[in-house]
């Protein structure tokens, strides 16, 4: 895993972007605002952080032209739209690699590039998207506290008063 600040310059968003300017973040610095980075080598691994935060269920996805066909370029932009989730997000990278682009306290954009074995975990109400890389490669599994669901909110002014938002607001940004 490697956290940086996300360059915005236009370009292809499978790039790494990385804004040379300033200096990466550590895991420390990604938890002040809510996001945990676990290496976990095998499964077992997983299972006992699954049992440990009480995610009950999971499923996996892979994200690739080979596997998506037709769908892979607007699934990759509909997962690169800006969104929160009521629930949190919890990605185990299987295979491949991906970035997870996150807000910072300034509302800038951090880039979290992730590859095999990483685990990430977003809290509910962060404002968030992701993307593959170059290699248009992604194999993860999703873990959930009840029945899997993915239901992005996209950002809106209107999604400020969404009570997970207002949660994650005043737990991280104030």
């Amino acid at each position: 895993m490697k956290a940086y600040y996300f360059d915005n310059l236009p370009g292809d968003q499978r790039l790494p972007h990385e804004d040379a300017t300033k200096s990466p973040l550590t895991e420390a610095e990604l938890s002040q605002i809510g996001v945990l980075y676990y290496k976990i080598d095998d499964i077992a691994g997983v299972d006992e952080l699954a049992a440990s935060r009480g995610y009950k269920n999971r499923d996996e996805i892979t994200v690739s032209p080979e596997r998506m066909g037709d769908a892979y370029e607007s699934k990759v932009r509909m997962f690169f739209d800006e969104h929160l989730h009521e629930d949190e997000e919890i990605r185990y990278v299987r295979d491949g690699r991906g970035y997870f682009d996150v807000r910072d306290r300034e509302d800038r954009w951090v880039r979290i590039a992730v590859e095999k074995n990483d685990l990430i975990i977003l809290p509910a109400g962060i404002y968030h998207r992701f993307t593959t890389d170059e290699t248009n490669y992604i194999h993860a599994m999703r873990l959930f506290k009840e029945e899997p669901k993915w239901t992005p909110l996209n950002r809106t002014e209107e999604l400020a008063a969404n009570p997970f938002r207002k949660e994650y607001v005043s737990q991280y940004l104030s």
